[in-house]
């Protein structure tokens, strides 16, 4: 079951969702092969920190975030990644590392790489290392509101084979 702030945020909005339980798994290449959902559609949440302020940065688990193009994109004076001890106490129910994208429940701004609206669902972690959540992308930006950028890139194009190009 996903955390109970998660879980009652998304029946408050009458959103429906798939739980989706897997073995443990600590990275969205690993979370991927265990749930067989395609990394493109997996979304990871990098927590960044934009001019002193803690946000979430949302991209595909085969991409990698370009800070400096997240900081041209915005125009930020200064974006990093943030450490875990400046954003842990803001998850309390969530396992490090498995947030989920939902930045209207923690109080943070959320940046989404362009190439996560392509396709019709979005999978994300549930609060743990050992579930996600798959919703329509349309309830996800409807309830996110996200800003929608061109921040990433393939971190691992030797892997997926030339045929996703």
């Amino acid at each position: 079951m996903p955390t109970k702030k998660l879980g009652e945020f998304l029946d408050d909005h009458g959103i429906k969702y798939v739980a989706i339980p897997h073995q443990a798994a600590y990275t969205a290449r690993q979370i991927a092969a265990l749930t067989h959902v395609p990394k493109k559609e997996l979304a990871k949440t990098v927590i960044v920190k934009i001019d002193g302020v803690l946000a979430m940065a949302v991209l595909p688990a085969s991409y990698a975030v370009d800070l400096s193009l997240l900081k041209a994109a915005i125009g930020a004076n200064n974006v990093s990644l943030a450490k875990e001890a400046e954003f842990k106490d803001h998850f309390p129910e969530c396992e490090i590392g498995a947030m989920p994208p939902l930045g209207i429940l923690y109080g943070m701004a959320v940046y989404v790489d362009e190439s996560l609206t392509k396709d019709e669902d979005i999978s994300f972690n549930a609060g743990s290392h050992y579930e996600l959540l798959q919703i329509s992308y349309a309830d996800f930006e409807r309830l996110v509101k996200p800003r929608v950028l061109k921040f990433a890139g393939l971190q691992d194009v030797e892997l997926l084979g030339a045929w996703h190009l």
